[in-house]
């Protein structure tokens, strides 16, 4: 639920559902009852603070073990911080794990945010996707290296070339643009030997 793409909220889905608690139970229990499996969710800030820690309890209340918080509302875009302290407030009003997610790019991050917030632990997202190499206590290797190894790997494992040019523009985006000649030439692949 914390999708705030268009795709999603057009068709009912992501942060749509945010809107939509008792659907929110029906989603959650049916899930629980007819898989053997556990069943965690995640969702994004909501207009208050209590709302946001209302919401997060009545999906306590569905029995998931765990329950994921993106530090941001709807409206905000990527390059608004993330609001730690309101993950901590849903820390505080639950008794299962939660995961903190929003603003971490670095390996110092995952402490830092699990210090602001209380959280059991933390999801990355655009900070692993860009350079996976977050994870590492060693510090995050040149981008350039970590594209790379990444394309090595797409190849090596046969990964769907449309999977691997969506990373690929995103990483050069970040680092670079896609106007240039190797944004413009990943946009063009067609395939992994393009691509390579």
């Amino acid at each position: 639920m914390g999708c705030p793409k268009a795709f999603s909220v057009s068709g009912g889905m992501g942060s749509a559902l945010l809107s939509k608690p008792e659907l929110i139970h029906d989603i959650l229990t049916t899930l629980r009852r007819n898989l053997n499996t556990p069943v965690t969710c995640k969702i994004r800030l909501l207009n208050t603070r209590q709302d946001t820690v209302e919401l997060a309890r009545r999906i306590e209340k569905c029995g998931v073990p765990a329950l994921a918080v993106h530090g941001r509302k709807v409206k905000d875009r990527p390059r608004d911080p993330a609001k730690w302290d309101e993950i901590a407030d849903v820390v505080s009003a639950l008794s299962i794990p939660v995961i903190a997610n929003g603003n971490v790019f670095e390996y110092e991050d995952f402490k830092r945010i699990k210090d602001a917030t209380g959280a059991t632990s933390v999801m990355a997202a655009r900070g692993a996707l860009w350079n996976a190499s977050i994870f590492s206590a060693k510090g995050k290797v040149p981008w350039e290296d970590f594209k790379t190894e990444y394309v090595r790997k797409t190849i090596l494992w046969d990964n769907d070339i449309k999977s691997t040019k969506t990373t690929l523009r995103e990483i050069i985006m970040h680092y670079i643009c896609l106007e240039g000649t190797e944004g413009k030439g990943v946009i063009k692949c067609g395939s992994s030997a393009d691509v390579a």
